[in-house]
C-alpha cells in the first residue's frame, strides 16, 4: 500500500452565517470553493490537468449549493475541465471525510493526485429564495421516526449533558476558554500559513480574517446567557404535534433534560470553504513537493441517532486502534466544538491532556461551516504540528444522524 501525503492546505477565513449581515453572504458558494481551490494550484505550480478527481463536501446542497457544487467550484477556479469532482454529504463529518476518501484513493494506488475540500454558506438559510429546511432529519418519515427518533442537535446535546451530569458551569469554562485560544491564536498569526482572503467579483476585498469570534467573552458574560434550546422542547413541529422533548422521550422516557446550551457555548453559525492537496510519493516526487504529513489511519464510526453527537469517542478509539497507537502517542488533538458537551465529554471519556486539545480555540469561538469544518480542521492541526514541532494529530467530529468519522495524521 502507497502512502497518501498531505501537500498543502488552505482555507477562507469564516464570515458571519446571519444573511445579509456576514462579509460573505452575497458570495455565491461555488465562488467560495473556487478561492481555495485556485490558491492550491497557485500555490502549488499545480497543473490541474493532472488532478485526479476533488472530493467535496457540502451539507445544505440546495439552491446555489446544488448541483455538485465542487465541480462548479473547479470550473469557477479554472481547473482543466479533465479535473474531475464529486460532491458528498455526511452531514457535519463532510469535511473529513472527502480528506479519507481522497486518501484512500491514492493509498489503494488508484490515483496519484486528489483534492479534498468543502463548503458552506450557513447564510443561505435566511436567503428569500432558499427551500425551507425541515425541522427533523428524518424529512417526516414516520416510520424511521418510530425506529430512530432524531431531536434537534441542540436538544441533543443538553440530553447528553444531562445524562452525563456535566453541569452548565463545565461547558460555559470550555467556551471561554475556547474563545481566549482562538483570540492568542489569531494575534499571534498561527492561522496565517493557510489563511486565503476572498474577493469580491469586482475585485475588491470581501474578507480576510475571522469574522465570528468574541475576544474578552468570559465564563461570566456566557452564564448571563439564556439557554437555546428551550422553546424547542414542547413546541409542536408537525400537524400531529411532534415536539423534541417527544422524540428524546421514546427512547428515554424518565429523563428530564436539562438546558445548557445556548449562542455562547455552541458552534458558530458561519460561512467558509477549505481544502487540501494530496498526492501519492511518486507524484510528488516528479513535482518537486516536499510533502508536510502522511495519512496514517481513517475510520468511521456510528453511534445513538437519538443522542445524535456520541460516535467522536468510539471514532477516535476505533482510529487509534487501526493505527496502532494510544492515546498517549497523538500530541494534538482536534475535536469539533458542535456543541461544548461534545469536547468536554470527548476530553473527559479519553482522560485527555487539556493543554492538547483545541488549542487554537474551536467551533464555539470561530464557528462551524459544516461542510468545510472537517477540512479546516485537518489544516489547523497540520500548521500547529509544525509550529510546536511536534509528530502527530487526530482529528474527529460529531455528525448528525449519530456518526463521527476520523483521521490521524503524522508529519514527515
Amino acid at each position: 500500500m502507497t502512502e497518501a501525503y498531505i501537500i498543502d492546505a488552505c482555507r477562507t477565513p469564516r464570515g458571519g452565517g446571519k444573511y445579509g449581515k456576514g462579509a460573505l453572504t452575497h458570495i455565491h458558494p461555488q465562488r467560495l470553493g473556487a478561492t481555495v481551490l485556485r490558491a492550491l494550484a497557485e500555490r502549488n505550480d499545480l497543473n490541474t490537468a493532472d488532478v485526479d478527481d476533488i472530493i467535496w463536501g457540502c451539507n445544505a446542497q440546495v439552491g446555489d449549493a446544488a448541483g455538485d457544487i465542487g465541480r462548479m467550484s473547479a470550473l469557477d477556479a479554472g481547473y482543466d475541465i479533465r479535473s474531475s469532482a464529486v460532491t458528498l454529504d455526511r452531514f457535519c463529518g463532510s469535511g473529513i471525510t472527502t480528506v479519507n476518501i481522497a486518501a484512500a484513493s491514492i493509498m489503494a494506488g488508484m490515483e496519484d493526485v486528489v483534492i479534498a475540500g468543502g463548503c458552506e454558506m450557513m447564510s443561505a438559510a435566511g436567503k428569500p429564495d432558499t427551500p425551507p429546511a425541515s425541522p427533523f432529519l428524518d424529512k417526516g418519515n414516520l416510520h424511521l421516526r418510530d425506529l430512530h427518533p432524531q431531536p434537534h442537535q441542540g436538544v441533543c446535546a443538553d440530553a447528553i449533558a444531562t445524562l452525563e451530569g456535566i453541569p452548565r458551569e463545565a461547558l460555559d469554562a470550555l467556551a471561554a476558554e475556547s474563545q481566549a485560544r482562538a483570540a492568542n491564536a489569531i494575534a499571534n498569526g498561527h492561522f496565517d500559513k493557510s489563511l486565503v482572503p476572498v474577493y469580491n467579483d469586482d475585485g475588491s476585498l470581501a474578507l480576510d480574517k475571522e469574522e465570528f469570534p468574541r475576544p474578552g467573552t468570559t465564563a461570566e458574560s456566557l452564564s448571563e446567557l439564556n439557554p437555546s434550546f428551550v422553546r424547542f422542547m414542547d413546541m409542536p413541529l408537525d400537524e400531529a404535534g411532534t415536539s423534541f422533548r417527544g422524540l428524546v422521550a421514546q427512547v428515554y422516557p424518565d429523563l428530564d433534560v436539562v438546558n445548557v446550551h445556548h449562542a455562547g457555548n455552541s458552534s458558530g453559525v458561519v460561512d467558509g470553504a477549505a481544502a487540501l492537496l494530496l498526492a501519492s510519493p511518486e507524484y510528488a516526487e516528479k513535482q518537486g513537493w516536499k510533502p508536510r504529513a502522511k495519512i496514517v489511519a481513517m475510520a468511521n464510526m456510528g453511534d445513538s441517532p437519538t443522542l445524535m453527537l456520541n460516535a467522536p469517542v468510539p471514532a477516535a478509539k476505533k482510529v487509534l486502534a487501526k493505527a496502532g497507537l494510544t492515546v498517549d502517542d497523538i500530541d494534538l488533538w482536534e475535536i469539533n466544538e458542535a456543541f461544548a458537551v461534545v469536547a468536554e465529554k470527548f476530553i473527559r471519556d479519553l482522560d485527555l491532556d487539556r493543554e492538547k486539545v483545541n488549542v487554537n480555540g474551536g467551533a464555539m469561538a470561530l464557528g462551524h461551516p459544516i461542510g468545510a469544518t472537517g477540512s479546516i480542521l485537518v489544516g489547523t492541526l497540520l500548521d500547529e504540528l509544525e509550529r510546536r514541532n511536534l509528530k502527530r494529530g487526530l482529528v474527529t467530529m460529531c455528525a448528525a444522524g449519530g456518526m463521527a468519522p476520523a483521521i490521524i495524521i503524522e508529519r514527515v
